[in-house]
């Protein structure tokens, strides 16, 4: 019995991993913990191109959170005059939630599309809010804005990125570090009208 794929299952491998030139912000960590800021210039569902000032070793792990995909990890496999690349290591379903963030952001210029309606940011009435870590630690903290997928907040002190947290009843990671505050992505995107439930 043949387990060789078929001419049609070589075609969508071939384009679920095509390059995307894109121009997306964020940050990543190299192994020894030092985070530093990048830019992803062109990514596929398998790969991404940093241009960053810290380049790490060809073979070391690398994590990232980038705006508008949210964390990839992957190892170097690449040195470049402007950074790095990495051969990301995810799951199929992961593969395959990437194809279509890459596709959805490939398109959005030509077909006039405004950022994802699903995100828009709202500053919410209620800005006051507890702020909670694993390990039972809670910080009063300000909202800045929100969106269904995540919360900007001030906030004095700086989880590393990565951290699990709670917002009110809303569960998320640590993605980004900013002057007065973090950014987090919540675990599971919220519905709109719920949004205004969890931070009672």
């Amino acid at each position: 019995m043949s387990f060789a794929p078929n001419a049609a299952e070589i075609d969508l491998t071939r384009r679920q991993f095509q390059r995307v030139d894109v121009n997306l912000i964020g940050r990543y960590m190299l192994q020894d913990r030092s985070e530093h800021e990048c830019k992803i210039c062109n990514m596929s569902p398998g790969s991404a191109a940093f241009i960053c000032n810290k380049v790490g070793e060809i073979g070391e792990r690398v994590v990232a959170y980038i705006d508008h995909v949210g964390r990839i990890e992957g190892k170097i496999t690449r040195i470049t005059d402007v950074g790095f690349a990495i051969e990301l290591t995810s799951t199929a379903r992961k593969r395959e939630k990437l194809a279509a963030q890459l596709t959805w952001l490939a398109n959005k210029h030509e077909l006039a599309l405004p950022e994802d309606r699903r995100h828009e940011r709202i500053v919410p009435q209620k800005q006051a809010v507890v702020l909670s870590l694993p390990d039972g630690r809670q910080y009063r903290c300000r909202i800045i804005d929100l969106s269904l997928s995540g919360a900007a907040i001030e906030l004095k002190v700086r989880p590393a990125l990565g951290s699990a947290v709670t917002l009110g009843n809303m569960r998320g990671q640590v993605v980004r570090h900013f002057e007065d505050g973090i950014a987090i992505e919540f675990a599971v995107i919220q519905r709109r009208e719920s949004l205004s439930d969890y931070l009672n």
